[in-house]
């Protein structure tokens, strides 16, 4: 929720306030301690509130006014934070300052002329020095004549600039103390107000707790057609039927509106089911669950006792009484909570009769914690079953009509395979006209139509799950809905933007990227974010939603004023939203029109459009992005803005970052793109301590690249503690100096000329290491030294022999990640012994030159996933042991020699005969399928022509 969102917020600037090596202001002790202790009121106060208006069109009025104190009290710090620190604020001063400067070092230029005329004889130079020194000297305690009284009003206008300036300062703290105290007691009363607000809220739960009413049965549950999970189904079956005899819990696990509930329903009426267990109940527990209700429903389905007056634990012992010595199953559908289960699962026996308890859930964590068993995950419908699912509940079982077939498809490839969607705009289609015309206004207008349609039906099901989140995640959910339809979003990317935000909540002895990778996984286990791609060691690397999920989060945000999409959100109130985005298709005068209406306190601006407008009234912006999709350029004015957390952006051709950038006293994340000549980066940025992850990309070379200053050329005892990320660095010198710069450093990606790489050894934290070599590749990796801590390694070279440092990389306890390009084998043969590479899960070749022997030995490769072969046509056969390593489950080869795939093949096969099931997946690409190649292709070892 934004209310939430923005107390977080304000207090991470309080904090990195009050801790920063160098805070631009500073706040009175007093005024932090009050801001604290009614922030962390408020923000306990939202994690438990139920707002009362939460399924209307409206933000919660309350929630709102906390999210405008909150924003005002940032307004008043990071003002000030603004007139403190922008260039323009001394700029009288110091040019009455250049000005003196300028008018003295004229005057004694003059007497230097005057006088080297009568002192011809000396050496200029030390005639310079002996006449500067005198003019000085004599300067004191003379009689001024009149060019000197010209002088002496230069230094006096200096001083007067820089006594008014003091003075404006002073008047700016005290204004500042002023201007704060009062959003404080504006805040203060905020509080009183959600103090008899939390009162009057436990009391109605009392209350309603005392008189609460019947859950949903199974007589009001309404049958829906099931398609496309037959194998799911018989699964169950089987699970329902089998042999163990123990009382099993069998959760079913997906998305809302994903068919958990037909699921469950068909199973419930299944013929096999009804003869196999003696009793049957259906009991639906939601969120605001009631134990009591839940077990009177149970008893009154299985005995006929409605058990009205009855306690809980009445309840409880009379159903476990009637259950005892008959074989039942009981499906708990739409639970949310452990809670219920815990308190349940006492009146449900166990005695080794083959009793079953099925439990629908939204949430994949839940499940975990059900039960030690596998669940059944809900899947997607694949094209076909969502046509088969379409023309059913359009049709039924007539003929469908050709002339809409084509529409039809692009109808259903729009619901994106989710069961609900399809099934609302089918029903809808049902009930209009067959006309091609209002089938395609359908399909141009399928998002706000099945949202639409039956009261807003998909979306009050989906926003079960938004409403069930905790107050810390809200934020980060409704932040995804600024992507674009179908956009895979990078997930460093996005934690990154989580952290410059603000939205993640400080978690002691854990790092601002650990608690988001948390933040993560949890939208993910709650099935509201969707995992698009793995990375090669299981880390998620790309996410993505759902249209329906998109749209939820997109129209809460926008209740909530939470950010501001220019063409998608209502113009009304652009002039006070916090957060701007450009798409990617907006004009570049719509961009120009929306400027002079756009708040200049906005503190995020992302633009994904082709045009970069001017920003620059700008002066609040933390978030500032235009890198990734938009072509347009920056100008050196973003480095005035200086409460920037995160930049990232494109400059023009030679651009050199300016030593300005040292007044973003609390930048986080810099990403610089440019083309041409590489940038030097300021000696200034040594002194930038919040600095967690910086990358330089040149778009014009193949090998992006910036100068980092030597650690020796000033500042050589600042430390970066907080940097983790360094890419895209050219001539990487690793001395002493540097190591004790960058302590921290987990990612480091160097270009070119590197030095001193024996020192990489002393990065003792370092996680990922990408070095791109190009000249004296020999020299610079035969005196490599690695961290024990690496865990990935790419490594590319001209013509270095690999088998110089293989022993040592083998000898990586935790590295995960191998990629090696380029290179050669000088012995033709690579031999991995025994012990080597224990933690190693991915292994890529590419061109390196010369294998034609790859030997393995004992218990090597222990935990393999995958391995990855390109261009190794010299490889004569793959080693038999590879069939041996029971972890491995991919095998890619990309025009390698045809005597190797045979091997591999064979091996293969061997391993299907030994096992049964394939477990090794194999991909073939070659430039030249021959007929020998085609016919080893199988489902499980693919041969395709690149």
């Amino acid at each position: 929720m934004a209310a939430y969102a923005a107390l977080v917020s304000l207090m991470h600037i309080i904090d990195t306030i009050e801790h920063h090596h160098s805070p631009p202001v500073s706040i009175d002790k007093q005024q932090v301690e009050s801001l604290t202790q009614i922030v962390t009121f408020l923000q306990e106060f939202l994690e438990s509130y139920k707002s009362p208006v939460a399924d209307g069109d409206e933000a919660d009025p309350l929630e709102m006014r906390i999210a405008d104190a909150a924003h005002a009290v940032e307004d008043v710090v990071e003002s000030h934070i603004v007139d403190k620190l922008q260039p323009r604020r001394s700029k009288r001063i110091a040019d009455a300052a250049y000005a003196a400067e300028d008018a003295i070092e004229s005057h004694i230029v003059d007497k230097l002329q005057l006088r080297r005329s009568k002192k011809a004889k000396i050496d200029t130079a030390e005639a310079d020095e002996q006449i500067k020194k005198e003019a000085m000297e004599n300067e004191l305690g003379r009689s001024m004549s009149p060019n000197e009284e010209f002088l002496q009003g230069y230094v006096v206008d200096a001083a007067h600039a820089a006594e008014e300036v003091n003075s404006r300062e002073e008047v700016s703290c005290i204004d500042f103390y002023q201007d704060l105290q009062q959003v404080i007691e504006e805040m203060n009363v905020i509080k009183k107000e959600a103090m008899e607000t939390s009162a009057e809220v436990q009391l109605q739960r009392k209350v309603s707790s005392t008189h609460a009413g019947s859950l949903t049965s199974s007589s009001t549950v309404k049958e829906s057609m099931m398609v496309g999970f037959d194998d799911v189904l018989l699964q169950l079956l089987d699970r329902l039927t089998g042999g163990n005899r123990n009382r099993q819990i069998i959760p079913i696990v997906g998305m809302g509106g994903i068919g958990k509930t037909t699921l469950a329903r068909h199973i419930f009426e299944h013929a096999l089911v009804k003869e196999h267990f003696d009793i049957r109940a259906w009991t639906t527990i939601s969120q605001t669950y009631n134990v009591r209700e839940a077990l009177r429903e149970v008893l009154h389905q299985v005995s006929g006792d409605l058990g009205s007056d009855l306690s809980e634990n009445e309840l409880g012992e009379k159903l476990y009484k009637y259950l005892y010595g008959r074989r039942y199953i009981i499906i708990l559908d739409d639970m949310w909570s452990v809670e219920v289960w815990d308190k349940m699962r006492f009146f449900f026996p166990d005695y080794n009769d083959g009793s079953r308890v099925i439990v629908t859930t939204r949430l994949s964590n839940l499940a975990a914690e059900l039960t030690n068993s596998n669940s059944i995950g809900m899947r997607f419908l694949d094209d076909v079953c969502s046509w088969s699912l379409f023309s059913k509940t359009v049709f039924g079982d007539e003929v469908f009509p050709l002339q809409l077939k084509k529409i039809g498809k692009k109808i259903v490839g729009k619901c994106k395979g989710l069961p609900l969607s399809i099934a609302v705009i089918g029903g809808l289609l049902a009930k209009s006209e067959l006309t091609l015309e209002y089938w395609e206004h359908i399909e141009k207008n399928l998002s706000s139509i099945v949202n639409s349609e039956n009261d807003e039906y998909c979306l009050r099901v989906l926003k079960l799950s938004y409403d069930h989140l905790p107050a810390y995640l809200k934020s980060c959910f409704l932040y995804m809905g600024m992507f674009g339809e179908d956009e895979v979003i990078s997930v460093s990317e996005l934690m990154r933007l989580w952290v410059s935000e603000g939205f993640l909540k400080p978690i002691i002895n854990k790092s601002s990227k650990t608690i988001a990778k948390e933040y993560l996984k949890e939208l993910v286990d709650r099935n509201l974010i969707l995992v698009h791609e793995l990375g090669a060691v299981g880390n998620i690397k790309y996410c993505k939603m759902h249209d329906l999920v998109r749209d939820l989060s997109f129209q809460e945000a926008e209740k909530q004023r939470f950010y501001y999409v220019l063409g998608k959100h209502c113009s009304r109130g652009i002039n006070s939203q916090r957060r701007i985005v450009i798409p990617r298709s907006t004009s570049a005068m719509t961009v120009r029109d929306a400027m002079e209406t756009m708040s200049s306190r906005a503190r995020s601006f992302i633009c994904h459009a082709d045009t970069v407008p001017e920003l620059l009234d700008f002066r609040f912006l933390r978030t500032l992005t235009t890198y990734k999709y938009s072509r347009g350029y920056l100008d050196e004015n973003v480095f005035q803005m200086v409460n920037l957390r995160y930049l990232s952006a494109r400059f023009r051709e030679g651009f050199q970052i300016p030593s300005s950038i040292s007044l973003l006293w609390n930048l986080h994340t810099l990403i610089v793109s440019c083309r041409g000549k590489p940038t030097t980066a300021p000696v200034e940025i040594s002194k930038m301590h919040q600095l967690k992850h910086v990358e330089f990309i040149d778009e014009g070379i193949l090998y992006p690249g910036m100068y980092l200053p030597d650690p020796r050329s000033g500042h050589s005892d600042v430390m970066m503690e907080n940097l983790e990320t360094l890419r895209g660095v050219n001539d990487f010198n690793l001395n002493v100096e540097m190591v004790k710069r960058i302590p921290n450093i987990k990612k480091l990606y160097i270009v070119e000329r590197v030095k001193c790489l024996s020192y990489l050894q002393c990065l003792s934290k370092l996680e990922s290491l990408m070095c791109y070599i190009t000249d004296g590749s020999d020299e610079c990796l035969q005196s490599i030294s690695f961290p024990h801590s690496l865990k990935k390694l790419y490594l590319q070279c001209g013509n270095f022999h690999w088998e110089e440092i293989l022993e040592k990389i083998g000898s990586l306890p935790l590295l995960e990640k191998l990629q090696l390009f380029g290179g050669q084998f000088a012995r033709r043969s690579w031999e991995i012994v025994e012990g080597q590479f224990p933690s190693l899960r991915y292994l890529e070749l590419y061109e390196c030159g010369d294998m034609e022997c790859w030997t393995l030995e004992g218990s090597c490769l222990p935990r393999l996933e995958q391995l990855r072969l390109s261009h190794m046509k010299s490889l004569e056969e793959f080693p038999s042991e590879i069939g041996e390593i029971t972890t491995l489950k991919s095998i890619q080869l990309w025009n390698c020699s045809e005597s190797a795939v045979v091997s591999l093949k064979k091996i293969v096969e061997e391993q299907e005969e030994l096992q049964g099931d394939p477990s090794i997946h194999v991909l073939v690409r070659a430039l030249n399928v021959s007929q020998e190649l085609q016919s080893l292709a199988t489902p499980n070892f693919r041969v395709v022509k690149l």
